[in-house]
């Protein structure tokens, strides 16, 4: 970030109208900048659907920061619909432009995005993630180790 940075931070909720070339940056960005933490567009492309609930969904919210109109920092977070027995939402993306990792960017996006939403927030990380030490900061345990199953 710049002195000249002018930072702004929206959500992007189920009843905002989206439209194709937005969602399309919001996916090329998150895509981009996930580096080895990412997936491939198409399941991203599902995450953000989701949280704005299209299709049958609880929905969610999207955090997008931008510095004059470029996206540089964009979390999205699915509601689970499951309160009480699995936290009411999960975080399934975050991710800061390559040029703004290291100047708080990440923290801020996390507040933001913390204070939108309702309920408890679960999220997965890898252990050689710089990231978990931002989440233990903001006040994230690791609960659960986590065990995955896969179909074959």
């Amino acid at each position: 970030m710049t002195e000249n940075s002018t930072l702004t931070f929206s959500k992007l909720a189920p009843a905002d109208t989206v439209g194709h070339v937005e969602k399309q940056s919001l996916i090329n960005f998150l895509y981009n900048h996930l580096d080895e933490f990412g997936d491939d567009k198409a399941d991203i492309e599902k995450a953000i659907d989701y949280a704005l609930n299209r299709g049958s969904h609880p929905g969610g919210v999207i955090v997008v920061a931008r510095d004059g109109n470029e996206v540089v920092g964009c979390v999205v977070v699915n509601r689970t619909g499951m309160a009480g027995y699995i936290p009411d939402n999960i975080l399934v993306y975050i991710a800061v432009h390559g040029e703004y990792r290291g100047q708080g960017l990440g923290g801020r996006l996390m507040e933001k995005t913390i204070a939108e939403t309702k309920g408890d927030i679960a999220l997965h990380v890898e252990p050689h993630n710089p990231a978990k030490r931002l989440y233990e900061r903001l006040g994230f345990e690791n609960k659960y180790l986590e065990m995955r199953w896969k179909r074959k």
